[in-house]
């Protein structure tokens, strides 16, 4: 008979929270506290977010693992996502842990991303330590948070030992906790004691064989493909023969070359790995998420990680306007398809799916912030391609259209509530419920299709001068709410090729907001601008002053311009509409018809008619 044995000197743990709460600034923290950076070392700020977009956004984007040690107990840290879009990466880091702090904002208290994270944990009957951090804001209120996570946990239905959560109280910045909000200790020790007393230890069976989950994916160019996961019995040790068990139940025979653990923010060459640590092997040619590696006598696949399923979808296609391969490296149809496969296996969330035609793919994700971000790395890579609008997945059941909605939450001064109130209604969204807090602001609550707030939150923004917060989690499927504008101005496009000239632009400023700087280079079929009307209209931006000999040369040519502010990459996403693209290349981000010419558009749009 089996017996089951515990790994006292580990434990496994995920950072969970909304966006901006906190959890890399306390991960930080917990790095000097445990000696892992000696003293008077320089040490960056938000070390976890290494990747170039993470620094420049303030926001962790992939899941990632450390390990800082405590009184002789290793403590397996994975550092989550605090965006909706970034759920596949909260689920598959969710795989590898037995505990999880759930940080919330002292003032801000539990938002939607804090419940979706919870949700996870709850699910996965993970042991939760509540803490509330950034306790030393002037409009923090702590008691009040505190009802709202028990209010939070009810809503869940957590049961009574959920409930019974350890709570403490915390400033991330200065790596300081206690017991209650005027009672902080001096350092984050209550923090540690904590996670050694009540996060369990792995627990396995005695006489289990080797087996080990695939979470998350490695590349290194010594060691090739890397796959990390946690040991959920047996050892194993390097040059050992296992085997893969991949989706389809086939197996695939492997040998390790080179097993690695976490130690800190860096790996280290272990000879042997053991049940309950977090591991890295090396020596694996294919390898996908949720793949089981185990022995050969014992051929026993685990559960597989189940993700949500996106909603999102986006077209990617060459390039082929006039100014195509003139800025990019990889520009061929096979490149961009064999790197979208690539994220495929990087990223749980991500599906990509063939057309009819072999120059575009299809990409699924859990939202246009998600698939926005893979634009930007591609760009960044190299990569050159156009994309198109985002559109909502739908589903038919029993012959009923349903589509994603969101549960969606308002945050703005009163005196812009009806401003929001009015376009979200115009896009289909149900007021919930509005709450007025009594300091001149309001919270609204909208059930509200996912198709609605793509590009709303630019437009949002503008509504509230700035000063809303918008928040928002996927709530399910529902029938299908009807069709609604999704822009009410036109593009002004331009009809031929050449260098945008000063004069044409200052003459083209009434007729709408645009987008070009003078002498930028433009193409027939480009837009340029967003016209103040509903309809399109075609442009000359080249148009130079005809010059007489009445005047000088130079007469009349200094034309002074309004300024320009750059597109972003999710202004021109969320700015396109379905006849549209998005031209990205390292070097530029234009927008373009589908169809470039101009005649081709008018017979189109007579064929439509």
């Amino acid at each position: 008979m089996s017996s089951f044995s515990t790994n006292e000197k580990i434990r496994n743990i995920a950072i969970i929270a909304h966006v901006d709460h906190g959890k890399t600034t306390l991960v930080d923290a917990m790095f000097r506290q445990s000696g892992l950076f000696r003293h008077g070392q320089q040490m960056d700020e938000r070390v976890m977010d290494s990747m170039d977009l993470e620094r420049e956004r303030g926001i962790t984007i992939a899941a990632k693992n450390c390990s800082v040690v405590y009184q002789g107990v290793k403590i397996n840290i994975v550092d989550t996502p605090g965006h909706a879009d970034f759920g596949g990466e909260v689920e598959r880091a969710l795989s590898m842990v037995d505990g999880a702090i759930l940080l919330v904002d002292a003032s801000e208290g539990p938002l939607p991303q804090t419940r979706f994270v919870l949700q996870k944990a709850l699910k996965s009957k993970l042991k939760i330590i509540v803490v509330i951090n950034k306790v030393d804001r002037k409009d923090a209120r702590t008691s009040a948070v505190l009802d709202q996570v028990y209010d939070l946990l009810i809503d869940l239905d957590a049961n009574e030992d959920q409930l019974e959560f350890p709570l403490l109280y915390a400033i991330g910045r200065d790596g300081v906790a206690g017991e209650a909000p005027d009672r902080l200790a001096d350092d984050l020790h209550l923090l540690f004691d904590a996670i050694v007393r009540e996060i369990p230890p792995p627990r396995f069976d005695d006489e289990s064989p080797f087996q080990m989950l695939v979470s998350d994916l490695g590349y290194s160019d010594y060691l090739g493909r890397l796959a990390v996961g946690r040991v959920v019995g047996g050892k194993a040790e390097s040059r050992h023969r296992l085997i893969r068990i991949d989706a389809n139940g086939s197996h695939r025979p492997l040998k390790v070359t080179r097993l690695q653990l976490y130690e800190g923010m860096d790996i280290t060459p272990v000879s042997t790995v053991s049940a309950g640590e977090i591991a890295i092997l090396s020596g694996i040619d294919e390898v996908s998420i949720g793949d089981t590696i185990c022995t050969e006598d014992a051929p026993f696949a685990l559960p597989r990680i189940t993700v949500d399923p996106p909603t999102v979808s986006m077209l990617f296609t060459i390039n082929d306007g006039p100014f195509g391969g003139k800025e990019g490296r990889y520009v061929q149809s096979a490149k961009i398809r064999e790197r979208l496969l690539k994220e495929t296996l990087l990223n749980v969330a991500i599906q990509v799916e063939t057309t009819g035609d072999r120059d575009s793919v299809v990409v699924k994700g859990r939202g246009e912030f998600q698939l926005a971000i893979l634009i930007e790395t591609m760009r960044r890579e190299g990569f050159e391609f156009c994309v198109g609008r985002p559109e909502v997945i739908l589903k038919e059941a029993d012959g009923v259209v349903k589509e994603p909605v969101e549960r969606l939450f308002v945050d703005c001064g009163e005196t812009f509530m009806g401003v929001v109130t009015e376009k979200l209604s115009v896009r289909k969204g149900k007021m919930m419920n509005l709450t007025n807090t009594g300091t001149g602001r309001v919270r609204i609550e909208f059930s509200i299709p996912s198709r609605a707030l793509i590009g709303y939150r630019d437009e949002f923004l503008t509504d509230t001068r700035g000063t809303g917060i918008m928040n928002s989690y996927f709530l399910g499927y529902e029938p299908y709410r009807g069709d609604f504008p999704s822009r009410f101005t036109g593009s002004i496009v331009s009809d031929r090729q050449g260098h945008a000239v000063p004069y044409a632009l200052y003459n083209l400023e009434p007729r709408g907001r645009l987008l070009i700087q003078p002498g930028e280079p433009v193409y027939e079929g480009m837009v340029i601008g967003e016209h103040n009307r509903e309809t399109d209209i075609n442009v000359n931006p080249t148009k130079e002053k005809k010059l007489t000999n009445m005047r000088a040369s130079g007469k009349d040519e200094n034309v002074i311009l309004a300024p320009i502010r750059p597109i972003t990459l999710e202004q021109a996403i969320n700015f396109i509409r379905d006849d549209e693209r998005v031209e990205i290349t390292p070097k530029s981000i234009r927008l373009r018809k589908v169809t470039l010419g101009l005649k081709a558009r008018y017979v189109q749009r007579g064929a439509k008619k």
